[in-house]
């Protein structure tokens, strides 16, 4: 919404300079968007008129002008624009003048002398454009100021509006706000009924009076379409950013700006029968004011006569019956609208308008009247004519409702913190334009027609606190107790986490959630993901279920560098639809650790030869990071790796999750060259640790013994370290696995594996005896429960 702060201070002058006005309406919640003059700053431009204009001898595009400046005598100027010539005024630089930094001063153009500068509107920084000299009004008074004359001492104003303060969206609403932030004396346009001095009318009907539940017309005979608009009222249209276009074109433009009513005029010779708020036909077509047809659609509201369509309701009108210059009776409609009946339809035939604008968000719909006299008595003034009678029709119980709203003044003081009087409170209201009535501590405030915002307690609070000042509310620090809460000894942070992975040489990586439906087809085997409703783009259009899909393309982008060793890591979270029958279907959102390492084992070094990482390689840094805790790996299928080389991971039982090396498919498929290995677990299982325990350091030798099973080619290390751990003596300190062979001497289906048993006592050297009984304990349950032979 721009305006002009003089138009604004016809109504209400607050003692403010611009500055301080624009700060106070930006306070108020009327951000002020951009703020400047009308005009350059310049000097020494005043109302002149030519006197002469002769061609000049030397050059065929200049001219020589006498001009009268008020100066006392005629000044001779040279001036090349081409509509110069004698008896029109313009603006004159005299010499000395000042134009934006240029300064006028005595020349000689092609040998003749010139002392000043007849100017165009753009060398005055009134527009961008000129094709010209500024032709001025023949009654403007030589040698007055030109600042003055224009009024160019005038400050723009463009504020932005919040969606629900329609009502500021003319500068009466403009005027109301400051006039209760300030308390000066408003004056408002006064809209007088216009005494009808002619009977004829246009019935009025209301097909959809839910959409249109008021709806005026006036018919205006004999105006003279070609009457020119005033100068003030072009010049108050075009600094709110409206171009002149016609007397009674200007008129409905100025009086929405004024009052906040858009308005429109119809040819009353072209219209046929009574004028119909209407639905679409069905094929209905309308030719519309900027050159577009279209075909409504069902929810579009029409206005139309007995035979078409005349224009969109609350939107533009229509071409086919639109006012021209020739046109010499109108049929002047004001209307309210309901916002939901003309919300979004311009934008849904790729247009917008001032109209619509208005009346999508919201406008008074007790104006509709005081806005038909007013126009009616600006076109009788400037147009002539004969006014009818007012035909209106009314279905009042459509219309919205001003429903009391309950204001309690604790409340207020609870929300805003601050302590203000009853007194105080209503007076704010008043100065509003609410009406209030007491009931004990409590306000009932009844909001005016053009409020649409207030229908809420806290919409009045908000009220109170802009008129009060946003910036004279103290503001007081939140006071509390600080208490340090105790962190469990057995719980990590991600932070310690993420160290402990980096400290692994990994490094870490953050990948967008939502990720390639092949991603998840291809790593998940997930033919439903979760969709995203408005993808940022089509390759992202799922969120994942894995993380592993965003590390190996991290690899894939590293190998294309000839980056060979990548060890890469991500905490983030998975998404995945909830298990149906559960109370409450939504989401499942883990937190998850996942890790890749692909290419070299160690960096490349001259004591240890190059080998690729494995399996094994990545079950270590897994181990450790879940140390001092120990996981179990049971052999497992998962959809993104090798059916030979992958497991799950077991902790207490549970499953955390997977570990193994990337399918071939999908190495060979991504050209990844060796394949990865990856593992993926659930962060919480990572944060839970155990709180150490201290125990005793034995000052007596451990006693080692090597404990050689053949098993069956299906049998895990794990299971059978398991079983021999649940059977241990106490003196069994560890058992750890230390090899594992196939080959001769060893049946093909069968292997053979190798565990060190550690045995030590705190307060005494072991006996050979209680070795011997240890290990035979060991041996015995392998044999009889295990399925194990000792190898020979």
């Amino acid at each position: 919404m721009q305006f002009s702060e003089l138009w604004l201070r016809s109504f209400v002058s607050p003692a403010l300079d611009s500055d301080a006005l624009g700060h106070l309406l930006t306070m108020a919640g009327l951000e002020v968007e951009e703020q400047g003059g009308v005009a350059a700053v310049f000097s020494k431009v005043v109302v002149a008129q030519i006197v002469e204009a002769e061609k000049h001898p030397n050059a065929d595009k200049l001219r020589v002008c006498k001009v009268d400046a008020g100066q006392g005598e005629l000044l001779q100027i040279v001036c090349g624009a081409p509509n110069a010539a004698a008896g029109i005024r313009i603006p004159c630089a005299l010499v000395g003048a000042d134009l934006a930094g240029f300064g006028i001063k005595a020349a000689k153009l092609r040998g003749v002398e010139s002392f000043g500068m007849l100017c165009s509107a753009k060398e005055l920084g009134i527009s961008d454009e000129s094709s010209g000299l500024l032709v001025l009004p023949e009654d403007a008074p030589i040698g007055t100021d030109i600042r003055e004359y224009l009024k160019l001492d005038d400050t723009l104003f463009t504020i932005k509006l919040t969606p629900n303060r329609a009502d500021c969206l003319s500068l009466s609403g403009i005027a109301r706000e400051v006039a209760a932030l300030t308390g000066s004396p408003l004056s408002l346009p006064v809209c007088e009924a216009v005494a009808a001095t002619h009977g004829e009318t246009r019935a009025v009907v209301l097909d959809a009076p839910a959409a249109c539940p008021r709806y005026s017309g006036r018919i205006v005979r004999g105006v003279n379409a070609k009457a020119p608009t005033p100068d003030w009222m072009q010049q108050r249209l075009v600094r709110s950013g409206i171009r002149s276009i016609s007397a009674l074109v200007d008129v409905t433009n100025y009086v929405m700006l004024e009052l906040g009513q858009p308005l429109h005029a119809f040819d009353n010779a072209k219209l046929n029968g009574a004028i119909h708020v209407r639905l679409p036909k069905d094929g209905e077509q309308v030719l519309l004011l900027n050159g577009q047809t279209i075909t409504p659609a069902a929810d579009t509201l029409l206005i139309a006569d007995e035979s078409r369509a005349l224009a969109l309701a609350g939107v533009m009108g229509g071409e086919d019956s639109g006012i021209t210059l020739e046109t010499t009776d109108l049929f002047l409609e004001s209307a309210f609208f309901a916002p939901e009946a003309i919300a979004g339809r311009a934008r849904t035939y790729g247009f917008s308008s001032d109209a619509s604008y208005r009346f999508e968000r919201g406008v008074d719909f007790e104006l509709a009247g005081k806005a038909m006299e007013r126009a009616t008595r600006l076109i009788l003034d400037i147009c002539g004519g004969e006014a009818g009678p007012v035909q209106e029709a009314l279905v009042a119980d459509k219309l919205p409702a001003r429903a009391p709203i309950r204001l309690r003044a604790a409340r207020v003081r609870r929300v805003l913190g601050i302590a203000l009087t009853a007194d105080t409170v209503a007076e704010m209201f008043q100065r509003l334009g609410l009406v209030v009535v007491r009931d004990g501590d409590d306000f009932v405030v009844t909001p005016p027609s053009y409020r649409f915002d207030l229908e809420i307690e806290e919409d009045l609070i908000e009220e109170i606190a802009r008129l009060y000042g946003y910036d004279n509310i103290p503001v007081v620090a939140p006071r509390g107790p600080i208490t340090m809460l105790p962190r469990p000894e057995a719980r990590r942070d991600t932070m310690s986490i993420r160290r402990l992975v980096a400290s692994r040489e990994y490094q870490e990586v953050i990948n967008f959630a939502f990720v390639e439906e092949a991603w998840e087809k291809d790593f998940c085997a997930n033919l439903d993901p979760v969709r995203l409703a408005n993808p940022i783009a089509s390759q992202m259009s799922v969120m994942r279920s894995s993380l592993i899909g965003g590390l190996v393309a991290n690899l894939v982008t590293n190998r294309k560098r000839q980056t060979n060793r990548v060890r890469v890591f991500e905490i983030g979270r998975c998404f995945s639809r909830d298990a149906a029958g559960k109370p409450v279907e939504g989401f499942h959102q883990p937190v998850r650790l996942a890790a890749l390492a692909g290419g070299f084992a160690r960096p490349e070094q001259w004591g240890e030869a190059n080998r690729n990482v494995d399996f094994f390689d990545l079950k270590a840094d897994l181990e450790a990071l879940l140390l001092p805790r120990v996981a179990e790996f049971e052999r497992a299928a998962h959809p993104a790796l090798h059916p030979g080389r992958s497991a799950r991971v077991l902790l207490d039982g549970r499953e955390i999750g997977f570990i193994g090396e990337l399918h071939p498919v999908w190495v060979q498929r991504y050209e990844l060259g060796t394949a990865p290995v990856v593992f993926e677990v659930e962060l919480d299982a990572l944060r839970d640790t155990v709180t150490p325990a201290y125990r005793e350091v034995s000052r007596f030798p451990a006693v080692t013994r090597d404990l050689a099973l053949v098993v069956e080619q299906g049998v895990a290390a794990a299971g059978l370290l398991k079983g021999l751990l649940g059977v241990a003596p106490t003196i069994v300190q560890r058992i750890e696995l230390f090899d594992q062979y196939q080959g001769k001497g060893i049946e093909p289906n069968r292997k053979s594996l190798a565990f060190r048993v550690t045995m030590q006592e705190t307060q005494r050297t072991l006996e050979d005896a209680e070795v011997d009984a240890a290990m035979a304990i060991l041996t015995v349950h392998a044999e009889e429960y295990l399925g194990a032979k000792l190898r020979a």
